[in-house]
């Protein structure tokens, strides 16, 4: 019988499979398509390729990558993106990506796989739906910052707006500084981790997954509850800061962790005064 290795509260336990519970494993390594779309570019790490956006608008820019990825270039440089709006977006591929300068709202959304890095900072909306890969934003980023993100690891190492991380469905968000309110908002799985402040109802209505914060918390959303941190998070949080220059205020093990106190996943089945306790 197979035993599942899983990961509960960022520790292991095993599982027993059996009949219909049992699950299929796939290798990425065994086909191409399990890694990247089909029609996803073959692309060179060490071909390299630059272009002035200044005088571009958004459209054209997005198009200038693609092609610039179609013959082959495996590291792109944007030069002046002059804070316009929904750029570096719909990217299913393999890629090194630099934008030297601010992107404006709606940036790198809807992304699966590539590495980027924006030397500015980033309007709100930045990175929605972000599926697998790497962003590091080097300053400032707007409201709903990772909204919706279901992989990756999205970094900003300045001060976020309000609603980082709204419907968060997986993936790893860092803010280096501050964020706003209602952080967390309806958090479905995934790991945040704030450095600096976070503003009010924070976790608000989150289903599952995991707040650190190393500043003050202004006050916490409904059915969010502060947990007790493991030696194997600290551990996790340090690699995972170290990656990114980063370096928690007082130590990871002296995080704040908040998670989910779960009274709301059976809300309709409760009574209407016991709505009103939750709420």
């Amino acid at each position: 019988m197979a035993t599942l290795e899983k990961s509960f509260d960022a520790g292991l336990h095993s599982e027993q499979l059996s009949g219909r519970t049992q699950q299929t494993f796939f290798s990425a390594a065994e086909e191409e398509n399990f890694v990247y779309p089909y029609n996803a570019f073959k692309v060179e790490r060490d071909k390299k390729a630059e272009f002035d956006a200044q005088d571009l608008d958004s459209n054209t820019i997005n198009l200038k990558i693609r092609k610039l990825m179609s013959e082959g270039h495996g590291h792109i440089v944007v030069k002046n993106p002059r804070a316009k709006h929904s750029i570096g977006v719909g990217i299913l591929n393999r890629l090194t990506l630099d934008f030297k300068g601010s992107l404006g709202y709606f940036g790198c959304g809807l992304i699966d796989g590539p590495n980027i890095h924006i030397s500015g900072r980033v309007g709100w909306s930045f990175a929605e739906n972000m599926m697998a890969g790497t962003i590091v934003v080097e300053k400032n980023a707007g409201s709903t910052f990772g909204a919706a993100i279901r992989g990756g690891d999205l970094v900003c190492k300045g001060d976020v707006g309000s609603r980082t991380g709204i419907d968060m469905k997986g993936g790893t968000i860092i803010v280096g500084g501050r964020t706003g309110t209602l952080t967390g908002f309806m958090m479905q799985r995934g790991r945040m981790i704030i450095l600096g402040d976070a503003g009010p109802n924070l976790g608000d209505s989150m289903y599952d997954g995991t707040i650190f914060v190393g500043g003050k918390i202004d006050s916490l959303g409904v059915d969010a509850v502060p947990g007790e941190m493991t030696d194997l998070e600290a551990k996790w949080i340090e690699g995972k800061l170290a990656l990114y220059g980063l370096e928690a205020p007082k130590g990871a093990a002296k995080l704040q962790k908040i998670v989910a106190g779960k009274k709301l996943w059976n809300y309709d089945n409760l009574e209407p005064t016991e709505k009103k306790i939750v709420l």
